[in-house]
């Protein structure tokens, strides 16, 4: 293979050049981010970082560059402006477990109290706290939320103490709970809902809503009996914005080994 004569010169300072190292660079990121840190960042970002660099390629290599008579200065702007994007967007977008909150403690040891045990560690984790209400965009309309998700009656300057949250979490997952066992079957509530089981549905519920879960070929295939193959269907529940997250399937798959338990 023979290459071009000035060969050195366009591999150091070619925007084409340039263009094909930073997509690579885009390419590989997210997947050492989820590698070495858990960081499950939005795939958007780096789609879209992408095209960019591409569209920046094809000028680049239609630019009359100067490359024999100019040193390396344009390039180094160019990855440094790519730095600041890339850092900015996986501070932004950025997801990874979160430490669990601690379960709150009903008046009365119960079945309601089993069930906490199992589920605040569990939807505490992938929730993540915020102890300040924060305007959450990303909802339509745009909402105040606080804690672990939480959104009836917030509004802005409301903080809350991380006990406070757990507590908070633990009435509404409550909530959740009742609405989901509305779509059970008397057998399947009597006979197939352990605490783990009712934990694992029930965080599906806080995470799609509890009609999405209820109408669910999970639960659909519970009622009917099949264990197994309702706890298989909650993993099928790991998309955002029409993508597969990896975050949610993470989530989905501790939810469907908490289903297990006991099948």
């Amino acid at each position: 293979m023979k290459l071009i004569a000035n060969w050195r010169d366009v591999a150091k300072k070619s925007h084409s050049m340039w263009a094909f190292y930073l997509s690579l660079v885009f390419l590989l990121l997210p997947e050492a981010l989820y590698y070495f840190l858990a960081l499950d960042t939005n795939p958007h970002l780096w789609f879209w970082l992408g095209v960019a660099f591409l569209v920046y390629g094809i000028w680049g290599r239609l630019k009359d560059q100067g490359i024999d008579r100019t040193t390396l200065r344009s390039p180094l702007y160019v990855v440094l402006l790519a730095a600041i994007i890339a850092g900015g967007g996986v501070f932004l977008t950025g997801e990874r477990p979160h430490r669990p909150a601690n379960v709150p403690r009903l008046s009365q040891a119960g079945p309601e109290q089993l069930f906490l045990q199992e589920a605040i560690p569990l939807v505490s984790k992938w929730e993540g706290l915020r102890t300040e209400a924060y305007l959450d965009t990303i909802a339509s309309p745009p909402v105040w939320t606080v804690c672990y998700g939480e959104t009836v009656g917030v509004k802005a300057g409301d903080r809350y103490s991380a006990d406070e949250c757990a507590a908070m979490l633990g009435r509404r997952i409550l909530v959740y709970r009742s609405g989901l066992h509305r779509y059970m079957s008397p057998e399947t509530l009597a006979r197939r809902m352990p605490p783990t089981r009712d934990a694992a549905y029930t965080s599906l519920a806080y995470n799609v809503g509890v009609a999405g879960a209820g109408k669910s070929t999970a639960t659909r295939r519970l009622n009917a009996g099949d264990i197994r193959g309702g706890c298989e269907a909650l993993t099928w529940w790991n998309k955002a914005g029409g993508r597969v997250i990896r975050g949610l399937v993470n989530r989905r798959a501790e939810e469907q080994a908490k289903c297990l338990i006991g099948a």
